[in-house]
């Protein structure tokens, strides 16, 4: 596979009116990196984003009053980050691997970590690991490991065959990845396009359309089959052990969401002493339909996590 970088993506301009600047970051096995940040005045959360998502998922946090300074980045062969040298160098390993990167290039001993989705596995596979670097954990709409097994709960499939039944259907997509990439790059990303998500069921009305639109024309640009190949590399990632989490923790669940179960959320939640556990009737999209409650949410968060943590 071709380690060269995804188109690098311009950041907004003045009139956008958005908190969003990129830079680039070297990981630890030479990977450049396309990270950015809101630059705001405030505590600094380092986001786990969605496999493959980018930051207009996040418009509460693009705001430049939210008083959050947000450092993220962009994952191996997406949105302007380059692949590995060795394609096989992916997965939540190598996820918390940039993660620690980012932080360290913006000279973070230790701070919140922030996970969506897939990236709620990368923030606790850090977490475990490095619990000297994590000071609170914020946990939305994902599962602490196996994420795959938790996948179609609200649908009814049943546990034994969830992950089976999703690691097959994504092994079959990645086979037809590349014809599948010639579609989906040329799928016009419109208002209605968002209109007809938002009521598909999978998705829920967005707050910002506009973002919403965004945010889907930028998780399109990845082509299918190494965004498949991240999907099945990540799906080999277990559940952590949660008894040594000894820092304020929350999830923030999506009562409608079929790619992370809510009851193995609040079940997680259970296991970690102190933690919050908050059901929003939403979707996986957490971020983008109820961005008001999600930030609500981080922002208690903050307010239990020591000034000057020990």
């Amino acid at each position: 596979m071709s380690t060269a970088a995804s188109p690098l993506h311009v950041a907004p301009s003045d009139d956008d009116g958005l908190a969003l600047r990129y830079y680039t970051v070297t990981a630890a096995d030479g990977t450049p990196l396309q990270a950015w940040t809101n630059d705001v005045a405030g505590p600094t959360v380092l986001l786990c984003n969605g496999l493959g998502t980018n930051p207009y998922a996040w418009p509460a946090l693009l705001d430049p009053e939210c008083g959050v300074r947000v450092i993220s980045w962009n994952h191996r062969g997406t949105g302007g980050s380059a692949r590995p040298a060795d394609p096989e160098h992916v997965g939540i390993d190598a996820f918390a691997e940039d993660a620690l990167a980012v932080m360290d290039d913006a000279g973070i001993g230790a701070c919140v970590l922030m996970g969506w989705s897939m990236g709620v596995n990368t923030m606790f596979e850090v977490a475990v690991n490095h619990p000297d670097r994590v000071t609170g954990l914020f946990a939305v709409a994902g599962v602490p490991g196996d994420t795959f097994s938790s996948m179609g709960a609200p649908i009814f499939i049943p546990r034994p065959f969830r992950k089976p039944l999703t690691v097959r259907i994504a092994r079959t997509l990645k086979l037809v990845g590349k014809p599948l990439t010639e579609v989906t790059k040329r799928l016009p990303v419109t208002k209605l396009t968002i209109d007809l998500l938002s009521h598909s069921g999978f998705m829920l009305p967005v707050a910002d359309p506009e973002l919403g639109r965004r945010a889907v024309k930028e998780f399109l640009s990845t082509p299918t089959d190494w965004y498949l190949h991240l999907a099945l590399h990540s799906s080999l990632h277990l559940r952590v052990p949660l008894h040594g989490i000894a820092v304020p923790t929350s999830f923030v669940a999506g009562k409608y969401d079929i790619l992370a179960s809510s009851h193995d959320m609040r079940t997680a939640a259970e296991r970690i002493t102190g933690a919050t556990y908050l059901e929003l009737r939403a979707t996986h999209f957490l971020s983008m339909e109820k961005p008001t409650e999600v930030h609500e949410a981080l922002l208690d968060l903050l307010d239990r996590v020591p000034a000057h943590p020990a």
